[in-house]
């Protein structure tokens, strides 16, 4: 899914961000929330993480504009603890809450060693791993996941019992780059994916570690978020608003000194990096090393945006009556 596109244009990512807060605010999202999105999506766009990048604001746009989303939110801690707080994102996206209290969450974990954060009440919340990174440069280890209002019904593929799965989680290094590991526990088992059957019939083992992930995902970033497995029983003024999160971080120093455990991040990186790769890729990378790695190429060279991600975002500009970076 986020393999660079083969066929592409250069854009820089300042152009892809001012497009994301333009669109937002034409629909009427306020300036300030329109410009932290904005960098959000473009800054997974610079990390290839193009799936939940600037093509978003697509959805995220017609979800503001037809009323299924609070495109003015007022974001509010609604319960907290020394270690512990609940934000509640009054039915808009999930960025918002979230961002907010990751920002909280580790000024907790800095003063009291550990803290948790959970959000509710809110949209989509991007990419799990945009939490992570923001832990993790404060030399924290977290783990970030997200669950979504399911429809089960009886008789529906096992898959859906994990939901959209998102999880992430992050180790500081020190001259090396930070492991960050942000991916969806389904991906290649969602509907729709080409080698679904497949994948269940050679290793049934796997799909069951994948489904019991997606669960964890489910009650700890869902149902504890206030999100009810019954969609009836969902209290929610904003139909969109179907979502929560959870944020956990801690200081490494609680167990060791945070330069030697950087020192051995360091010789980790290092010593993956000098592996056989598997076949067809050319090096090895731990998680998060090619997403740094392509943040600081196309940074100078520009994102390269596929045709696909273009028309999403022409579709977008000709309804908004706006235009796009690249005409």
């Amino acid at each position: 899914m986020n393999a660079p596109p083969k066929t592409f244009i250069r854009v820089p990512h300042r152009d892809l961000q001012t497009f994301v807060s333009e669109a937002a605010q034409t629909v009427g999202l306020p300036k300030e929330k329109a410009e932290l999105l904005a960098d959000l999506l473009a800054g997974n766009d610079l990390r290839g993480v193009f799936s939940h990048g600037s093509q978003q604001i697509a959805d995220y746009a017609r979800l503001m504009r037809d009323g299924r989303l609070n495109p003015h939110p007022q974001v509010r801690v609604s319960q907290e603890t020394p270690t512990s707080l609940l934000v509640d994102g009054d039915g808009g996206l999930g960025y918002f809450p979230a961002h907010e209290g990751t920002l909280r969450v580790i000024e907790k974990a800095r003063q009291q060693g550990i803290a948790v954060m959970q959000t509710r009440n809110h949209g989509h919340f991007g990419a799990a791993g945009l939490y992570s990174r923001m832990t993790v440069k404060h030399d924290l280890l977290a783990f970030v996941t997200s669950g979504h209002q399911l429809n089960l019904s009886p008789g529906r593929p096992v898959f859906e019992a994990a939901g959209g799965s998102p999880m992430s989680f992050c180790a500081p290094a020190g001259e090396e780059d930070a492991l960050v590991l942000d991916f969806g526990a389904m991906h290649d088992l969602y509907s729709g994916s080409p080698h679904r059957d497949d994948i269940a019939r050679i290793a049934p083992g796997l799909v069951f570690r994948c489904i019991g992930m997606g669960a964890i995902c489910q009650t700890w970033g869902g149902f504890l978020a206030g999100v009810p497995l019954d969609e009836a029983r969902a209290r929610k003024q904003f139909s969109g608003a179907n979502q929560g999160s959870l944020v956990i971080a801690f200081r490494v120093d609680l167990f060791m000194p945070v330069e030697q455990f950087k020192r051995e991040m360091d010789e980790y990186v290092r010593r993956v990096a000098a592996l056989k790769p598997l076949e067809g890729f050319d090096r090895v990378y731990l998680p998060g090393g090619i997403e740094a790695a392509r943040e600081r190429a196309w940074r100078q060279e520009g994102v390269p945006v596929g045709p696909e991600h273009q028309k999403r975002l022409e579709k977008l500009a000709e309804e908004l009556g706006i235009g796009v970076p690249w005409k």
